[in-house]
């Protein structure tokens, strides 16, 4: 699907920023989204990443700063849905639509035939549900069918909300090779999810909010050099290794019988214990995966 080597325009938000009430959705939000790649958009539940990504689409007006797709805001496009795919819920589909009859109904917005909607229900693996009303559903297959509604205009931009909710693990084996199969035809493709470990395997870029603002932006092998190594150790001279950790400033916490030494290496951990005269029990490594990355990111600093 879609042209090889075709650019997708890059998506960003400037100083973006909205308020409920009292309450302050997203607050002075700035980042960009490159073609040619996928950008995972992460952060908790309530972090403010669905209301960031209907402002990006034109659905909920900023209180502040402004969102871009290429060089102008999503409405000012004149066919959006070609330019920008867009799956933010799952649940917005008349229950008594037949899966085909929902695609065909949106198929004029994105000046599409019907043909294309009988292509794409195939392309997303509901062939055999395509004249089954929505109402049935599974929440997979929903979103499938939100996913075939996202490409309807064959865009060269994919914005998706959480989009392996309800999947299965072949469907999200399926989705993460359709998504590097966006990237690599040269779109811009933005995923959302509040689960780093869903799209680690298939992103190149993470933007990480929470509470509203931005907390990282990078690569995510720049993330992936955040993760620092643990080490756990245990000795019957406890005390003499505490103080061979506060002696070389490694931060260590008492687990159990030993201790986790954070920022360093077992090898490392073990020469120091050996040239100490220190005897170990256990030495063990215990690696920091991007999941603990994550969650110190964005944890509550209250």
């Amino acid at each position: 699907m879609g042209i090889p080597g075709t650019a997708g325009p890059p998506l960003a938000v400037e100083g973006l920023g909205k308020t409920f009430g009292a309450i302050r959705a997203v607050d002075d939000l700035s980042f960009s989204v490159r073609p040619g790649a996928v950008t995972g958009f992460l952060g908790p539940n309530g972090a403010g990443k669905t209301t960031t990504l209907r402002m990006l689409l034109g659905l909920t007006r900023p209180s502040a700063g402004r969102a871009l797709v290429g060089d102008r805001p999503y409405a000012e496009h004149a066919t959006p849905a070609r330019v920008v795919g867009a799956a933010i819920e799952s649940s917005g589909f008349h229950p008594g639509r037949t899966g085909l009859g929902h695609l065909e109904a949106y198929a004029p917005q994105a000046g599409v035939a019907r043909a294309r909607c009988r292509e794409l229900i195939e392309f997303v693996g509901l062939a055999a549900a395509a004249d089954r009303r929505v109402g049935g559903y599974s929440m997979g297959m929903r979103q499938r069918l939100a996913l075939a509604t996202a490409l309807l205009g064959d865009p060269p931009a994919i914005v998706l909300d959480e989009p392996a909710n309800g999947l299965d693990p072949e469907g999200i084996v399926w989705l993460r090779q359709l998504l590097r199969t966006f990237a690599g035809q040269g779109r811009t493709v933005l995923v959302s999810s509040h689960v780093l470990a869903e799209v680690q395997h298939t992103v190149d870029d993470v933007v990480i909010i929470a509470r509203g603002r931005l907390v990282h932006a990078s690569s995510l092998a720049e993330l992936a050099g955040l993760a620092a190594p643990e080490t756990y150790v245990e000795s019957p001279a406890a005390q003499a290794l505490a103080d061979l950790s506060r002696e070389r400033g490694w931060a260590a916490r008492p687990d159990g019988a030993g201790l986790v030494l954070t920022g360093v290496p077992a090898a490392e951990a073990g020469a120091a214990a050996y040239a100490a005269g220190i005897e170990l029990h256990q030495l063990a490594s215990r690696g920091t995966g991007l999941e603990d990355v994550f969650l110190r990111l964005t944890a509550d600093p209250r």
